[in-house]
């Protein structure tokens, strides 16, 4: 199973004894589900059940579906004002002689507002109905192209996501490996310290020397970050390969990702360790720039 992206465009078309129709559907980025809707005025009311038809088999993102509906009839769906055109045409005769001014053209005056006008659609129940199953029908079609669609981007995210936990995984081996040089240079350190105390003429006591390199020692000590950093690799690996949208859920793994790299920095104490975690943070970043696409 692969992931689906959120961002999609579908187009397809239909056609009736009375009607042809196009639909088109493009869906982008959003945390929920958000869908905007354009349909003729003659199927006003029928977006209820056609939003609930999208909102059945897309989980996430904004959804613009817009349908263009067309007459087929002979009339085109245009009445002309006849009325209307011929006072425009006998007006357009009486100033014909006047210096300075054109000639009128029959597209100039049908070009004047009133003089062509759309035709009110009117459909009777039956009609209706056996329109409104054909636009559905027409709607599932547009809605698996636009799937397939968000599916191939989801499959391409999917590998680069993959690589970048893998990336992740590396680097925090390479933190824990580093961990154990990490300790005999604190061990180190603090000796040299040690020996800069003997000079003093109140030496520190032994037991409360002690004591704080105890306390240092478990502040700076990283392995429980990197367990959970190797915690969350495992569970983002599997809702990647999972059925079910799984967006949500890596977005806020990504936050925990992000959590433990902060720390990780923190309790670094060196160069090395600091460049890893800088490092971990920056994939951090690039995995949940491609999370945000996600379903």
């Amino acid at each position: 199973m692969t992931l689906k992206s959120m961002t999609g465009f579908a187009r397809i078309s239909g056609t009736a004894p009375d009607y042809d129709w196009v639909w088109e559907l493009k869906s982008v980025n959003n945390k929920n589900l958000d869908i905007r809707m354009r349909l003729p005025a003659v199927l006003d009311g029928f977006d209820i059940k056609l939003k609930k038809n999208i909102g059945a088999q897309i989980a996430r993102g904004t959804v613009f579906a817009n349908l263009t509906l067309s007459d087929s009839g002979a009339e085109g769906g245009i009445v002309i004002n006849e009325k209307k055109l011929e006072a425009l045409i006998k007006l357009a005769t009486t100033y014909s002689g006047q210096p300075h001014i054109a000639p009128a053209s029959l597209d100039g005056l049908l070009r004047v507002k009133g003089v062509v006008e759309e035709r009110e659609e009117t459909l009777d129940e039956d009609q209706r109905s056996i329109l409104e199953d054909q636009i559905m029908e027409s709607l599932n079609a547009v809605i698996t192209k636009l799937i397939s669609d968000r599916s191939e981007e989801g499959e391409r995210m999917q590998q680069v996501l993959k690589q970048q936990l893998a990336d992740i995984e590396a680097l925090t081996k390479a933190a824990r490996d580093h961990s154990g040089d990490r300790t005999i240079s604190m061990q180190t350190r603090f000796a040299q310290q040690l020996d800069k105390l003997q000079s003093v003429s109140k030496p520190v006591d032994d037991e409360r020397l002690a004591q704080e390199i105890a306390l240092l020692a478990v502040k700076a000590d990283i392995m429980e970050e990197l367990d959970r950093l190797d915690s969350h690799v495992t569970e983002a690996k599997k809702l990647l390969d999972s059925v079910k949208p799984v967006g949500r859920r890596l977005d806020f793994l990504c936050q925990e990702f992000n959590r433990e790299a902060n720390t990780l920095c923190a309790k670094s104490g060196d160069t090395k360790l600091t460049k890893i975690g800088l490092d971990i943070k920056t994939l951090i970043d690039q995995f949940r720039e491609q999370v945000q696409n996600i379903e």
